[in-house]
């Protein structure tokens, strides 16, 4: 019999406990209860890239990149001005992308090839593992150049040339 009054008495105190739960309403102290107001600001993204901007001093307004077509050098022994920006290079057959020290490659369309003149390599930061000369240079793998003087060409006897996404200095041979 003892048994069946805790039993009761426990059923009353959760349901007692659940009821007062549901019907008593309050609100915790310092918290918006409305998203939007000018407690609790909804911002777009636009904004936050721009006060971002302001934040690393870019002045604020962000233009939006056009894409660009691929290209060559007009002057292929001048090298190119090494910066942050990708740039989309189209290489013919018989050409060399000789990368400047730091430079990134991804190769895009055709078949290439590593080029060095010493016995090290080029890094396959995809594959994590290192490319040496003649090696294949596989599409759409993100390649490391350590030092001047590496790169890449048009694989022997492909009639088309390469389409390659470069970060950083290079120079056409």
């Amino acid at each position: 019999m003892r048994k069946m009054y805790k039993m009761a008495f426990g059923m009353l105190v959760v349901g007692s406990s659940i009821l007062v739960g549901t019907l008593w309403n309050f609100q915790v102290s310092g918290v918006s209860t409305t998203p939007g107001t000018a407690d609790d600001p909804v911002v777009t993204k636009s904004y936050v890239d721009q006060q971002i901007q302001k934040a690393l001093g870019g002045g604020g307004t962000t233009t939006p990149t056009n894409p660009t077509t691929p290209t060559s050098p007009t002057t292929p022994t001048q090298p190119s001005q090494g910066s942050d920006e990708v740039k989309n290079v189209a290489l013919k057959p018989g050409k060399i992308l000789i990368a400047d020290a730091g430079a990134e490659f991804i190769v895009r369309s055709g078949n290439a090839v590593i080029y060095t003149e010493d016995s090290n390599g080029v890094a396959d930061l995809t594959d994590g593992k290192d490319l040496l000369n003649g090696q294949a240079a596989p599409k759409n793998h993100l390649l490391s150049f350590p030092r001047e003087g590496r790169g890449i060409q048009v694989k022997e006897g492909q009639k088309n040339g390469l389409i390659v996404m470069v970060r950083g200095g290079y120079t056409i041979k």
